[in-house]
């Protein structure tokens, strides 16, 4: 009689393939060798990407979510390999990224007993994910795999992840699979209030001076084309937050730019002079409010926010509506009056005249002598992409210069770390980014202390092929560090100082061709090349040393108190 029984491991790799997964990423270890070795077997269906640290699988995954918007998954094995995913997955549970980590556990008779590798990494990561389970037996692998997707996208996206015994790998089970569409207690979608609706909607008609702050919530809910109809229909100006960037095309004309610590100065400015405050999938994070005693409160604020727990959390609200952004927004649309609000968009451009003259100009074309910006590397950049790449930042200068200066047409082409600040994220993130999308152009954007965190993922790229472009802007300090050390700490530059290796030695180290620009008159050229070459290719931009981040909100500072130099 046949057996057809298979095993925990077979199992795990047939729910990915259930679930569509086709890519996943991570390094082996002993205690998920079951799993390995039969993706082995399904290599042909699941692509499996080595990366040279486990954290760099997480980040890999990450950017392939926020490229694609499918769940990424990424592969570990007990002990420090589970351990060395938790940055990425934390970094995932606050930028709403959704993930499903599976880890390798010592068998079910050895838990507790500080077995060879054995962490508590259920204990570990349950407050940096959105769900998590320990699997003991192989009779579970289904039911919870099916879980693991459905919360990880459903709602408010985030990370999962999913331990896994030995022995539940190692033992047999009969094989069925059932996608999850609902679980008992888990609501992640609220029903919306037509009431509501219909309270913002008067509210927004009637405003006088209306503004519109919009987040990654427009994206994680696909809600671009509703956010473009309302912006154009009622004319409210509309700014973004970091990880709201490319939701509207940043030439649109009624787009104002970005709000925050280092946003442009007439959106924070005027965020406490309007009189109606619309947040579309933002949580009010404290770079983008500032001083909350005194942000908006002139304000009456409508939150158009999926997850209950980010209302009157940070900001009162006069109205909350509750919903998926896409289906919140498809409903209010038909009650918003046409409008042109001309008056108060002058006062957007009369502050934007003021940043321009004072702050835009000197960066993205430099008179004083200095070195190179960074400003003038990302406009370069945008000269040759044309406004069509995945822009991958790490954290830091580089990364404000970055969301300030991009230029994106389309949506999902700004991919960084937001809410953790997560050095390191930029390499690992921008080969998941190419590899969710092949067809686009993919360039990652990294300072050079960030750059050594996850340097080695160099090797992936090398081993992959996969062709990303990489610019390292080194300054030769923890800029943004400096900068607060400048501006706060009578420049006492305590340990920010990089004496760094020759990049250009260790790119070509890995086969990758390198180029580095020291001085403004190549810039041109060298930039045209990398976005012109058909593999991955490495750009060293030697940039001013002491170039600050302006305009600028110190921290627990009014957002109208915003410095220009």
């Amino acid at each position: 009689m046949k057996n057809n029984k298979i095993s925990g491991a077979e199992a795990v790799i047939r729910c990915l393939l259930e679930e569509g997964v086709d890519l996943v990423y991570g390094y082996p270890g002993g205690a998920i060798m079951p799993v390995y070795d039969e993706l082995y077997k399904f290599q042909d269906q699941l692509h499996h990407v080595l990366v040279r640290h486990e954290q760099g699988a997480t980040h890999a995954a990450q950017g392939f979510a926020r490229a694609t918007g499918k769940v990424g998954v990424a592969i570990a094995t007990s002990g420090p390999g589970a351990t060395n995913l938790v940055t990425g997955i934390a970094d995932a549970q606050i930028d709403s990224t959704p993930m499903v980590c599976i880890t390798g556990q010592v068998g079910k008779h050895l838990l507790g007993s500080d077995a060879f590798q054995e962490t508590d990494i259920i204990g570990i990561s349950t407050p940096v994910t959105k769900w998590n389970y320990q699997i003991t037996e192989a009779s579970e692998i289904p039911e919870i795999m099916a879980k693991a997707f459905f919360i990880a996208k459903s709602g408010r996206p985030g990370p999962v992840l999913i331990d896994i015994t030995k022995n539940a790998q190692f033992d047999e089970i009969e094989f069925s699979y059932k996608k999850c569409t609902s679980i008992r207690s888990y609501n992640p979608k609220p029903t919306l209030n037509f009431t509501k609706v219909n309270e913002a909607a008067a509210l927004i008609n009637a405003a006088k001076k209306p503004f519109i702050i919009f987040g990654q919530g427009i994206i994680l809910s696909e809600a671009e084309v509703e956010l473009k109809e309302l912006v154009e229909k009622s004319g409210i100006p509309a700014a973004w937050t970091i990880l709201g960037l490319s939701a509207l095309p940043t030439d649109h004309p009624l787009n104002v730019g970005m709000v925050g610590m280092h946003g442009n100065y007439g959106p924070n400015v005027l965020t406490n002079e309007c009189d109606v405050l619309i947040a579309l999938g933002m949580r009010f994070d404290d770079r983008v409010t500032g001083n909350l005693a005194t942000y908006a409160k002139q304000a009456k604020v409508i939150h158009f926010e999926i997850d209950p727990a980010e209302v009157d959390k940070n900001v009162k609200t006069e109205v909350a509506v509750l919903a998926d952004l896409k289906e919140s927004l498809t409903a209010l649309l038909p009650k918003i009056n046409n409008n042109k609000h001309e008056s108060w968009h002058n006062e957007f451009k009369e502050k934007y005249q003021i940043e321009l003259d004072q702050v835009i100009n000197e960066e993205l074309k430099p008179t004083n002598g200095k070195g190179i910006s960074m400003g003038e590397t990302i406009e370069m950049i945008n000269k040759h992409s044309k406004g069509d790449a995945i822009m991958v930042s790490d954290v830091g200068q580089h990364q404000m210069f970055a969301c300030r200066y991009a230029k994106f047409n389309s949506t999902k082409s700004n991919v960084t770390s937001g809410g953790l600040g997560t050095m390191g994220f930029a390499l690992p993130a921008a080969i998941g980014a190419k590899m969710g999308m092949p067809n686009r152009e993919v360039v990652a954007i990294i300072g050079d202390g960030g750059f050594q965190m996850t340097i080695q993922e160099l090797g992936t790229i090398f081993q992959t092929k996969v062709p990303v472009k990489i610019v390292v802007l080194n300054n030769e300090f923890l800029g943004m560090v400096r900068q607060w050390q400048q501006l706060f700490f009578d420049k006492r530059y305590a340990s920010t100082e990089m004496i760094n290796p020759n990049f250009i030695a260790i790119a070509e180290g890995y086969y990758i061709k390198a180029k580095k620009v020291t001085k403004r008159e190549d810039l041109d050229a060298a930039v045209a090349e990398m976005m012109a070459s058909k593999e991955s290719y490495f750009l060293e931009v030697m940039v001013e040393k002491e170039n600050n981040v302006f305009p600028m909100i110190p921290t627990g500072a009014s957002v109208s108190d915003i410095r220009l130099s």
